[in-house]
């Protein structure tokens, strides 16, 4: 199954992933949505569709779980990725609390990400856009 118009949020990273995660969703089309801020991100989610959501924990502005917290607030079932400096005991925990479907360690392994991407779309949407 293929699915059109994906978009996925992504709270202001303090490092080069943006570039990398740029060079993973431009082949594919997908729309990426920064935010910095828990107002932008209300708004965003407010009026756009949005398919996933990749969350820096560290991000200095917004940290991933007050971001999430927003997220789960009035989108329950947003799948969301977390990066995190240090996926301690405490983290994995509140992660599994708020139904974070992957927590992964920085500096991201790119091909990680994708595969992680790839598991999340096949068992969400049924779409194998990013297998390749």
């Amino acid at each position: 199954m293929t699915i059109d118009g994906v978009k996925v949020l992504i709270n202001g990273f303090d490092w080069a992933l943006p570039q990398a995660i740029k060079q993973i969703f431009e082949t594919k089309s997908v729309e990426l949505l920064m935010v910095n801020r828990a107002d932008e991100a209300l708004n965003v989610l407010q009026q756009r569709r949005i398919h996933t959501a990749i969350v820096d924990m560290d991000a200095k502005t917004l940290n991933g779980l007050s971001m999430i917290k927003i997220i789960r607030g009035s989108f329950p079932t947003l799948p969301c990725i977390l990066l995190a400096d240090e996926a301690e005991e405490k983290l994995l925990s509140t992660a599994l609390e708020l139904d974070v479907f992957s927590v992964m360690n920085k500096p991201v392994d790119i091909g990680l990400l994708k595969n992680q991407l790839n598991r999340l779309f096949v068992r969400r949407y049924d779409s194998n856009l990013f297998n390749s």
